[in-house]
């Protein structure tokens, strides 16, 4: 693989445009540790040096979420980038182990990448053994008309819909995506800090606009630190940040938010996994208010209903329970 080579002859490593030197702001650089490893070594790794930390940790969030039943046909979408290139290997690996009567596709959308970025991806695939499908939607041109100024979300949002329909164009029932549990996590806090709303990222979604399609994310339970060490072993250019849009725009706020994860771990070093349990251990009768289906709740609407139910039974209000909390207090001497 002579991409590298190729960047610096082109002098798109200090452009920020190529792969392996794209290098906009808040954009991470992952360089192989050594020389590109064979397909073999690769694969072997995973369920032998990686097994603990990305083979079973894989496994176990396809049983506990039910993400695969028999006769599903899954696209798995491919960015080029660290997280879906290691889902692609997984799933294939899932597939060899014949653990589940299951189809599988790689699917790929160009949204208008610099044609080397593409060549990036694409060898790296035909290294990996990845059979890609790959297909052109011109999302960043028109990301940059609409929102030039903050293009995540509607691009995250734009490529999702066309992931969908191609996927139903594939007979597929089921869209994997790369998101790891740092992502998880990160969702939290941004919709805490920047929302003022509790909620996660699901493992698993049905799609509203697409009948039949549901959205699975197998890496759930998987650290980002180990999906780099994994890339960084393999030998493989991973794509960083191949937008053309936000590649020399401020970084988005996660990076931010990782920063404040790691100072907030000098207090507590489990403050990560407290904040993944803390969306399975919503206690409803501690929140002012909800939404479902897109009603919003209050705490009044059932609080009637919290009382004993001997004491509603018996016409006893809110009142007496207040007045009773009141008495057992710490008035009293």
């Amino acid at each position: 693989m002579n991409f590298v080579k190729d960047v610096e002859q082109e002098g798109l490593r200090d452009s920020g445009i190529a792969g392996p030197g794209l290098s906009g702001p808040g954009c991470e650089i992952i360089e192989p540790e050594g020389p590109l490893k064979s397909l073999r070594e690769i694969e072997r790794s995973l369920t032998k040096t990686y097994k603990k930390d990305l083979w079973s940790k894989f496994v176990q969030a396809i049983n506990d979420y039910e993400m695969l039943k028999p006769g599903d046909k899954v696209a798995v979408a491919i960015s080029g980038g660290k997280d879906s290139m290691l889902m692609a290997k997984l799933f294939q690996e899932l597939k060899r182990h014949k653990k589940y009567p299951f189809e599988v596709v790689f699917i790929s959308m160009d949204p208008g990448y610099h044609p080397e970025i593409r060549r990036l991806m694409e060898e790296n695939c035909r290294h990996l053994g990845i059979p890609l499908d790959i297909f052109e939607k011109n999302v960043f041109e028109s990301i940059e008309k609409i929102a030039a100024d903050y293009p995540c979300y509607l691009c995250a949002k734009m490529r999702r819909g066309i992931l969908y329909k191609k996927a139903q164009e594939l007979g597929c029932n089921k869209v994997a995506l790369g998101h790891h549990h740092d992502d998880v996590i990160e969702t939290t806090l941004l919709n805490l800090f920047f929302q003022g709303t509790f909620g996660t990222m699901m493992p698993k979604l049905k799609s509203t606009n697409f009948p039949g399609m549901e959205l699975i994310r197998p890496m759930y339970y998987i650290r980002e630190k180990d999906i780099l060490r994994f890339t960084q072993f393999s030998g493989i250019w991973p794509l960083n940040c191949a937008c053309m849009v936000a590649a020399k725009r401020t970084s988005n706020r996660r990076y931010e938010l990782k920063a404040l994860l790691e100072s907030l771990k000098t207090m507590n070093p489990d403050v990560e996994k407290c904040l993944f349990h803390a969306a399975e251990n919503v206690d409803m009768g501690t929140v002012l208010g909800w939404r479902r289906d897109g009603v919003k709740h209050t705490f009044l609407d059932t609080y009637e209903e919290r009382l004993p139910k001997s004491w509603r039974e018996a016409g006893v209000g809110a009142e007496t329970q207040e007045m009773d909390d009141k008495n057992m207090g710490g008035d009293q001497e």
